[in-house]
This record gives C-alpha cells, sequence and structure tokens, in this order.
C-alpha cells in the first residue's frame, strides 16, 4: 500500500465521472483540489461526507478549491446519488479500486468482527500545482470536511 503524505505529487489517473466522461486528474491544475475517496453512494457515513462538502462548497469554490469524489460505484450510480441530494461536484468510478489503491485509500477494514478489503474513507487535499497539502486515511466522514475547509484556507465555519 503506497503511503501518500504532504509534499509527495499526487499520482495523476484517469476515471469516468457521472456524467460519462473521462475525468483526468492533472487537467484541474491551476485550482486546489479536494479528492476523497468514500466506500458507498447514500450510505450514511458517504452521504454524511458528501452532503458536508455539498454544504461547505461555496466556501470552497471561494478560495479555487474543486472537490471531487471518487468510490467504485457505477457512474449511473453517482448520477443517482449526486440527484438525491443535489452534489455540486464531481463523483469519479474506481470500480477495480485502481486509484484507490494508488492513493493508499484501499485495504483491510474489519465490520461485525469480519476484515475484508475495501475503500478507507481518505482525503488528500492538492496545491494548484498537484502537491499533496494534507493526507487524512480511515478518516471520520465529519473530520474530512473539516480538515479539508482548514487545509485549504480561507473557509468560515
Amino acid at each position: 500500500m503506497t503511503t501518500l503524505k504532504p509534499g509527495d505529487m499526487a499520482p495523476d489517473f484517469e476515471l469516468v465521472s457521472d456524467e460519462g466522461t473521462k475525468v483526468r486528474l492533472s487537467s484541474l491544475r491551476g485550482r486546489k483540489v479536494v479528492l476523497y475517496f468514500y466506500p458507498k453512494d447514500d450510505t450514511p457515513g458517504c452521504t454524511k461526507q458528501a452532503c458536508g462538502f455539498r454544504d461547505a462548497y461555496a466556501d470552497l469554490e471561494s478560495v479555487e478549491a474543486v472537490v471531487v469524489g471518487v468510490s467504485p460505484d457505477s457512474p449511473e450510480s453517482h448520477t443517482r446519488f449526486k440527484r438525491k441530494f443535489r452534489l455540486p461536484f464531481t463523483l469519479l468510478s474506481d470500480p477495480d479500486h485502481t486509484v484507490a489503491s494508488h492513493y493508499g485509500a484501499w485495504g483491510e477494514k474489519t465490520l461485525y468482527g469480519k476484515k475484508f478489503e475495501g475503500i478507507l474513507r481518505s482525503h488528500f487535499v492538492l496545491d494548484e500545482g498537484g502537491v499533496i497539502l494534507d493526507a487524512r486515511i480511515k478518516v471520520l466522514p465529519e473530520d474530512s470536511v473539516r480538515f479539508a475547509r482548514e487545509t485549504v484556507g480561507g473557509a468560515s465555519h
């Protein structure tokens, strides 16, 4: 598992978005990026995290930051999730968890005493050049939003 940390260059990737288009991370250069990984659309923790970023979106945009969510769900699932919760940002599909693995956001989890592999709720805040400013693996949904806002700066509470 990769351990990315502040100061590292964020690995570039290309994934299909909720709109069915391919999005390359490097195409977002010039803006700060909040890149977050979450296990599954429309589940309690993931909805809390997504809606937290939705509610903080205007503040993040005001400091030239863009939010991008990544999960193994299909683009069609992402479209339904975005519509249901009015999410104003892009969701990307990583069905084989290749990108999550490169970012260290895929690993062993435990649920009801059973161990399995899955998405580790994580976020990475990147500067305008693609350098990691903040990296959080196994972050709580509400902490993810708070830490990301603090890192990009300029956002009020």
